[in-house]
């Protein structure tokens, strides 16, 4: 659906404009280089002054926040830490205190910087708010929706979209606002502000963002769509999560016309602030999306015909000089009021798009009744990026990339119409990588030939990983597999027996928030027994769509004899192995089209790596690198079968040691799964099942 047509230009002109260079004196201590540096608001103040966009706006100075307004969402020990870092009181131990954060500096600027930022987005809302402003943008820095309550992270000091949210909300209840639309569009997932007001129903918190299967940054599990807000707030939080790079206008689009743009009309939100960050920006180093200026131009159009034009744009990430100026340009000129027209030359969302789209409709659908219907279905889709694509550099944006096309004829657009063709078989394919691994339904598959080929190499480092295919478009290793058996050792909530099977044959266990598809082959377990293995147990990040808030389990994949770690193995085929590798790494998913389910057509461990494991002990599998359970580890054998496990890569070790990674203590539901396998498997007795778990939770790398 599109929105309802803009303001005219006439009632729209009086836009904020709010710009201060104090926040400038935010910068690395050395000044050495980094991302999100002094240059990225100066770059857009020049390119607003240059086409005489900053003249026609009402230009504002930043204001610092009260403790009293930042207290609403963050602790006061990380406020008083935050308004102090900057004094001589820090200057021998500041550098030491910004490594313990996650993607963290400091300088004698920070402070400052960070209190005008929070003060400055409260104080372009309440103009808005009260109607002194239609509408404004504020450009601070450091950005703030990674901010959580007590903790800085990912260049952001306080959350300052989080911090006027709630100045609105209960300290100014003479303004009027009761609901409050946050729109994130950064490329990065708005995880503090997600938690902040995860129970609220007075604010519905949409961000679309790249997830890449919980690999992308801040890579916690919360980002999943399956996270839709709890107790009241329930249905009023809603995440987009893209499967990978490359995602550009038409995808934006489409999550906005089936997804937002309806629950938007239906929440009817007072105000709307937007978490601004312009990384998903074509060109942007770290964002690896495809947004053009006229894309931002269109999405924040189409967000016009709410709240009665009242928009608060907040800046938060955004990388590349030229395209964050360019793309903010656009968004202040429709703000203005100019008319453009939009002109594409990519007009079809990916498949993967199209699947996720669905899949956050139908978990939303019970409290938002207008995405039962359904969705399109004469649809032309891309088929996801190799990845030499998406790992193509983005340093630099095009050069032909412009904002002038915005001297068009239309002030507002309506929905891009796809072309009709046939949606055919693209919306079941999931293409893993640029050799193979594409995914089909499983009904697809019957009559393709096997060709095996080289699936093993050693890489510089001398680390064994598996980059090339197994097999071509196949379902024959399926039938090959189902004669060879393995041990499976799991060392997590797989050690009970009941939530295993869930793997096999699908379902839920006590304790899980969603079900598992289960395997093609549903056949029990043709054994089961217990040992110990010389590897250490460590539970890693933060939530789960599964188990929610907690760590989950890990094993260090390197050998260390003073270590002795509890092991259920079970006795499968390496035909189920692989489907329980495929699912503990999200890459079996439900056909958005017709509800099958869809397997990857290529496994990732056939006979041939059980046998080089016998002897190198470990295969990191490089087509799905970035995933949580990418190593599988060859523990040694028992009647005369590899005992296998999968776990993290070394790399993710070094992260966790390093505090790029978090580790956390699993959830009680998640240790009590734990638990339970540990004693009915007569390993342990209850209490010292729960000293086993709180040991490894509680040790440090």
């Amino acid at each position: 659906m599109a929105a309802a047509p803009a303001p005219p230009a006439s009632r729209a002109a009086r836009v904020g404009l709010l710009y201060d260079e104090r926040m400038c004196a935010h910068a690395t201590p050395d000044g050495e280089d980094h991302p999100e540096n002094p240059e990225r608001l100066r770059a857009i103040w020049r390119k607003l002054n240059a086409e005489g966009v900053a003249s026609r706006c009402v230009v504002l100075k930043a204001k610092e926040a009260e403790d009293k307004y930042i207290a609403s969402v963050h602790s006061n020990n990380h406020i008083k830490l935050m308004k102090e870092i900057s004094s001589k009181k820090y200057d021998s131990s500041r550098n030491k205190i910004a490594r313990k954060y996650n993607s963290i500096y400091f300088n004698k600027g920070s402070s400052e910087a960070a209190v005008l930022a929070a003060g400055s987005v409260i104080e372009v809302a309440e103009k808005v708010a009260a109607g002194e402003l239609r509408s404004a943008i504020a450009l601070v820095r450091p950005p703030g929706h990674h901010a959580e309550h007590d903790e800085a992270m990912g260049f952001c000091l306080f959350n300052n979209v989080a911090v006027a949210a709630n100045y609105l909300l209960n300290d100014r209840p003479d303004l009027g606002i009761k609901k409050i639309l946050i729109v994130d569009w950064d490329v990065h997932h708005g995880n503090g502000t997600q938690k902040m007001f995860y129970n609220d129903p007075r604010v519905l918190f949409f961000s679309v963002h790249r997830f890449d299967y919980g690999s992308f940054y801040p890579a916690e599990g919360d980002a999943s769509h399956c996270f839709i807000g709890e107790e009241a707030g329930k249905g009023y939080n809603i995440n987009v999560p893209w499967e990978h790079g490359k995602c550009g206008d038409a995808d934006y689009i489409a999550a906005w016309d089936h997804v937002l743009l309806p629950v938007t009309e239906a929440f009817d939100p007072d105000i709307i602030l937007v978490s601004a960050g312009f990384d998903a920006a074509l060109g942007d180093p770290l964002g690896g999306c495809c947004i053009t200026p006229n894309g931002y131009a269109l999405l924040l159009t189409k967000l016009l015909g709410f709240a009665k034009g009242r928009i608060v744009m907040a800046l938060e990430g955004g990388y590349n000089l030229r395209s964050i100026a360019n793309s903010v340009l656009a968004c202040a000129k429709v703000l203005l009021g100019d008319k453009f027209t939009f002109n594409s030359p990519e007009m079809q969302p990916f498949e993967s798009t199209w699947r996720i789209i669905q899949a956050v409709r139908n978990e939303l659908k019970t409290y938002w009744p207008v995405l039962s219907s359904k969705l399109p279905e004469n649809l032309s889709l891309r088929i996801k990026p190799s990845p030499s694509e998406l790992y193509a550099s983005s340093d630099s944006e095009p050069d032909g990339e412009d904002v002038d096309v915005l001297s068009g004829a239309v002030s507002s657009v309506n929905v891009i119409q796809f072309a009709d063709d046939a949606i055919s078989e693209h919306l079941s394919k999931m293409k893993l990588d640029e050799e193979n691994l594409a995914a089909k339904t499983a009904s697809s598959c019957s009559t393709a030939e096997h060709h095996p080929t080289d699936s093993v190499e050693v890489d510089k480092d001398g680390s064994v990983v598996l980059s090339k295919r197994i097999s071509d478009l196949s379902l024959a290793w399926r039938s090959d597999l189902s004669r060879t058996h393995v041990w499976y050792a799991s060392f997590g909530s797989n050690m009970w027996k009941p939530r295993f099977l869930c793997y096999i044959q699908g379902g839920k266990a006590d304790g899980m928030s969603i079900p598992c598809c289960g395997s093609r082959d549903t056949s029990s377990p043709r054994g089961t027994m217990w040992k110990t293995v010389p590897h250490r147990l460590l539970f890693g990040r933060s939530s789960t769509p599964c188990w929610g808030t907690g760590g989950v389990a890990f094993l260090n994949p390197e050998i260390n004899y003073n270590e002795k770690s509890y092991v259920c193995m079970y006795k499968i085929t390496l035909e189920q192995f692989n489907d329980i590798l495929f699912q503990e790494n999200r890459l079996v998913l439900e056909d958005g089209k017709n509800g099958n389910v869809v397997y990857p057509d290529s496994p990732l461990i056939g006979s041939s790596e059980v046998e080089f494991m016998s002897t190198n002990k470990a295969i990191h599998l490089e087509p799905i690198k970035d995933s949580w359970y990418s190593n599988v580890l060859y523990l040694g054998h028992e009647d005369e079968l590899p005992i296998l496990t999968m776990t993290c890569p070394s790399s993710d070790i070094e992260r966790y040691k390093s505090g790029e990674l978090p580790l956390a203590p699993p959830s009680k539901t998640y240790a009590a799964t734990l638990m339970k396998g540990l004693v009915e498997g007569k390993q342990l007795d209850a209490d010292g099942a729960a000293s086993y778990i709180n040991a490894a939770a509680a040790r440090g790398l």
